[in-house]
């Protein structure tokens, strides 16, 4: 007895030293826990996340304005062509982390698509600095230049995005109790360091319109982030499609469709403890989407050795398949969230471009600055969510994270709605104003304070919205779909983004029947967009309530268990435990 209780302790302080998950070092050799990832780790990640933000805002919030001021855009087409750029890029990661998962790596995605992203930052340079590649001198090469480097940067971002935060998040062990607490911390502190380079991306770069420094500037934390690869905890890619399983669970369920369930899970084929590596991770058994089990059904008279994986999974395969199915409608009732997102950084900035923006005597606020309201209120509620809500939460819910992870979006979602609400009320009162100030011929507008709120509330929003689903989309899919996990995130904001270019194309064609002016005018007095942002406030009044239905019924919470270390298993530990993730 005492000579197993010292095995136990010995392997005990070995899975403290040693990181014990499916990760390598810089050597593929299993992590020291000390010299590798955790805060140490992340700090480079979440650095060089900062600065493409930089960047990446200061084209983001000020594209509106240039397709308008210096290409001589109408306001539906740049908002369209705006919300068509925002889409590609935001829809490009699903491609960046499918190849960072299945091929290259999150850490070589990460420095391939950030040579792109600066490619594409160069080009911008070049079109906005050569004399002769003006829009005065050369208006067609000038605007063929801008799309290409603007979309460089989108395919740039397609890489970048979603394998850089996968691979931050990655610095964690969910396995060490420490390491776990912090990883929920991530997410939550990865938005403050965005937020901080949207905030000096939409002031000091917008202002100083300097894209040649500040892409030195990326070179340099690049290098940067190339000198911490020491430390960091790596992921083996597969080698192959991350969808491949999922399609041999569907394919194997359906050829044994007609077969009965099993009363008992436990008859469902599952690879055994013993014979799995330590580094994998299994799923229990859950009873939703029963239809599925039959993958794992062992068919009567036949081998388990003999089947082939497209008509035999394990249990595991089939409660992964499940995970990702189950993301499906969450991810469809968060698009209107995406359509409201866009009107931040295109409606809400055209805006901002017609008001008084003075302050002071001799300082006039650029329109792509006010962005920094939005981040600012996110940077607000993040640090208070994380050092302040969450910690009472915990001691009053008795919950790991305090609220769930849906009631979280489901906050944010809500806050969108209202914020919404409040821009249709603003932006009727400016028109008043303008029509009065027309009238009387005295010229003057409201001041761009009066967009305070909408931008404070849609930053809260994005604080509890888009936190949780990062954290959601990171922690459903299976260990192996990480990176394409944060892809299914972004492409909420792309195809929300798209989406709101089609409303755009049906209100203006449905407001213009019979020669009436619509609700897109290129002079921004004499279009209707309060009554655009009433459209989406009803839109995502209608979709909360049916969030709230599918969220109710969603269990997104993995129960998993860890196949134990080598070490346990010599000491004659065969159980099992389930833990929610």
């Amino acid at each position: 007895m005492e000579k197993k209780r010292l095995e136990f302790e010995v392997a005990d302080d070995d899975h403290e030293a040693w990181v014990h998950d499916s990760s390598v070092d810089h050597r593929g050799r299993t992590p020291c826990r000390a010299t590798t990832g955790s805060w140490k780790a992340a700090v480079f990640i979440i650095l060089i996340e900062f600065s493409e933000r930089l960047s990446y805002f200061g084209i983001a919030t000020s594209l509106m304005i240039y397709l308008t001021k210096v290409l001589q855009e109408e306001m539906k087409v740049a908002a369209k062509n705006a919300n068509y750029w925002v889409s590609v890029t935001t829809l490009m990661p699903l491609l960046g982390g499918f190849l960072a998962d299945g091929y290259l790596g999150r850490f070589s995605t990460v420095v391939v698509s950030t040579a792109v992203y600066l490619l594409g930052l160069t080009v911008l340079a070049t079109a906005q600095l050569a004399p002769r590649l003006g829009p005065a001198r050369s208006p067609r090469l000038h605007e063929a230049l801008f799309f290409a480097g603007i979309y460089l940067v989108s395919i740039g971002t397609g890489g970048h995005k979603p394998a850089l935060e996968s691979f931050g998040a990655d610095q964690f062990d969910e396995a060490h109790p420490a390491e776990r607490v912090q990883k929920m911390s991530f997410f939550n502190w990865w938005n403050c360091a965005l937020c901080s380079g949207v905030l000096l991306g939409v002031t000091a770069i917008v202002y100083a319109q300097d894209r040649v420094g500040w892409g030195a500037a990326t070179v340099a934390i690049a290098a940067v982030f190339l000198a911490g690869r020491r430390s960091y905890r790596y992921r083996v890619p597969g080698g192959s499609s991350p969808l491949t399983p999922l399609l041999q669970v569907l394919v194997a369920a359906f050829w044994k469709r007609r077969l009965p369930l099993p009363a008992d899970a436990a008859e469902l084929y599952e690879v055994r403890p013993r014979t799995q590596s330590s580094k994998k991770r299994l799923l229990c058994h859950t009873y939703q989407l029963r239809f599925l089990d039959r993958a794992a059904i062992v068919e009567p008279g036949a081998d388990e050795g003999a089947c082939g994986p497209w008509r035999l999974a394990t249990v595991t395969q089939v409660e992964e398949t499940k995970l990702v199915v189950a993301m499906v409608p969450i991810w469809v009732c968060t698009l209107p969230f995406g359509m409201e997102v866009a009107q931040v950084s295109t409606f809400f900035i055209k805006q901002a471009s017609v008001m008084d923006r003075r302050l002071g005597p001799h300082f006039d606020l650029p329109p792509a600055s006010v962005f920094a309201l939005a981040a600012v209120a996110m940077i607000a509620t993040v640090a208070a969510y994380d050092k302040v809500l969450v910690p009472y939460l915990r001691r009053a819910t008795g919950g790991e994270r305090g609220i769930s992870i849906l009631r979280r979006v489901g906050i944010g979602m809500a806050l969108a709605v209202v914020g919404m609400g409040v821009a249709a009320a603003v932006e009727r009162r400016r028109l008043l104003a303008a029509s009065a100030a027309a009238g009387s011929g005295s010229g003057s507008s409201p001041s761009v304070l009066w967009l305070v709120p909408q931008f404070a509330l849609m930053g809260v929003a994005d604080g509890f919205a888009v936190v949780g689903l990062q954290e959601y989309f990171y922690e459903q899919v299976p260990d192996g779909m990480r990176s394409l996990g944060i892809g299914l995130y972004l492409s909420v904001i792309g195809a929300g983004s798209f989406l709101s270019s089609l409303v755009i194309t049906a209100a203006d064609r449905a407001s213009s029947r019979g020669g009436r002016a619509g609700w897109f005018a290129k002079d921004l007095d004499r279009s209707r967009l309060d009554l655009f942002y009433w459209l989406l406030t009803c839109i995502g009044a209608v979709n909360l309530a049916f969030y709230a239905l599918v969220a109710t019924k969603c269990s997104y919470n993995k129960q998993t268990v860890r196949v134990g270390d080598d070490k346990f298993a010599a000491a004659g530990d065969d159980d099992v435990e389930c833990a929610a993730a």
